[in-house]
């Protein structure tokens, strides 16, 4: 997948092309949070495997946004998710899930100056909803982990 550099000068058409690859991001992560709340095993797991649950329900809400936004833009929402990566290993998982929050942050939070540079004020509003989100995602995730809160990726 490109990642979406800020230097690009954007169009509305461009917006929506970004906002698809948003949309594919959202429907893997619903994947792979509905997968792997159910595969991860251990008492260890237990809170976390709960809050992926809620994770895959928050998801699909940000799908319906972007999509929602998709459509006031004029475009047509994709219907193809990114791929889900598995393993056996529910670290591993949980580190999968972690870089994609990551990414996904990243590109929203420039999703959101473009949508400001184009004077789509409502739609930058949306997706600034959504990044509260995705960040309370990320440290979750991390705080599953043991690690610090990873910084987010710049694009």
């Amino acid at each position: 997948m490109m990642t979406t550099l800020q230097s690009e000068t954007i169009t509305r058409q461009r917006l929506i092309e970004l906002l698809n690859e948003d949309l594919s991001r959202e429907y893997q992560a619903i994947i792979a949070y509905i997968t792997y709340s159910q595969v991860i095993k251990g008492a260890q797991y237990m809170h976390i495997a709960t809050e992926l649950q809620i994770h895959a329900g928050e998801e699909l809400a940000h799908a319906l946004t972007i999509a929602g936004q998709i459509d006031y833009l004029r475009g047509t929402p994709t219907v193809i998710p990114l791929p889900v990566k598995t393993s056996e290993n529910a670290d591993e998982m949980l580190r999968f899930d972690l870089d994609n929050e990551n990414v996904t942050i990243a590109n929203y939070r420039v999703r959101v100056r473009q949508c400001e540079a184009l004077g789509e004020f409502a739609v930058a509003e949306n997706i600034r909803k959504i990044l509260v989100q995705e960040q309370e995602h990320l440290i979750e995730l991390a705080s599953a982990l043991g690690i610090e809160t990873p910084d987010i990726a710049t694009l």
